[in-house]
């Protein structure tokens, strides 16, 4: 009997209680990468609603926002935009304040990466309280683009994240949802 996407997906997620911090339960897709079959079905979920349209660009969060966010460019012949930690970019760019579950940072993009009125996908592997996508959504906002939607393999819907971004107006797609932290 096959297994469904979200039993294969929910499977391979490894969970390490107490990392980064006591209390937390770290919902890691690096077991998910390395299977190459649960790594295909998330690709091909997350790519499903958006084939035959017209994406420019994904954009991808560091870091596993890359993996994912290039398997999916790839597949919709789109071009990929990275979103990284300030200070990693080497061209001109531009930046936002965001915050994290632990703290507060910035990120940053190159400022020609997008043009106005591009269509945007937003990727990253998870979603909490949804500060750093909250974050990537404005600055691309800022440089133009139409975000189509923010897609992420994981959910976890207590803190929050998800709901954040529909209150910008951004269509949200999880592939999966784990309860509490």
């Amino acid at each position: 009997m096959k297994q469904s996407v979200e039993d294969t997906l929910l499977t391979t997620i490894r969970t390490i209680p107490d990392y980064p911090k006591p209390g937390i339960l770290f919902r890691d897709i690096t077991t998910l990468l390395g299977n190459a079959r649960a790594f295909r079905r998330a690709v091909d979920e997350l790519v499903h609603p958006y084939a035959g349209s017209k994406i420019d660009k994904i954009a991808g969060i560091e870091a596993r926002g890359f993996i994912l966010g290039g398997a999916i460019a790839h597949q919709l012949s789109a071009g990929f935009v990275p979103i990284r930690k300030k200070g990693k970019l080497p061209h001109d760019t531009v930046r936002v304040a965001y915050s994290l579950e632990y703290g507060v940072d910035e990120m940053e993009m190159h400022r020609d990466a997008v043009s106005p009125g591009e269509k945007v996908i937003l990727v990253d592997d998870l979603i909490a309280t949804g500060g750093t996508a909250e974050g990537a959504v404005k600055l691309l906002r800022q440089m133009g683009a139409d975000i189509v939607a923010a897609c992420f393999v994981i959910d976890l819907p207590d803190l929050g994240g998800r709901k954040k971004l529909e209150a910008l107006d951004v269509d949200v797609r999880t592939l999966v949802a784990f309860e509490g932290h």
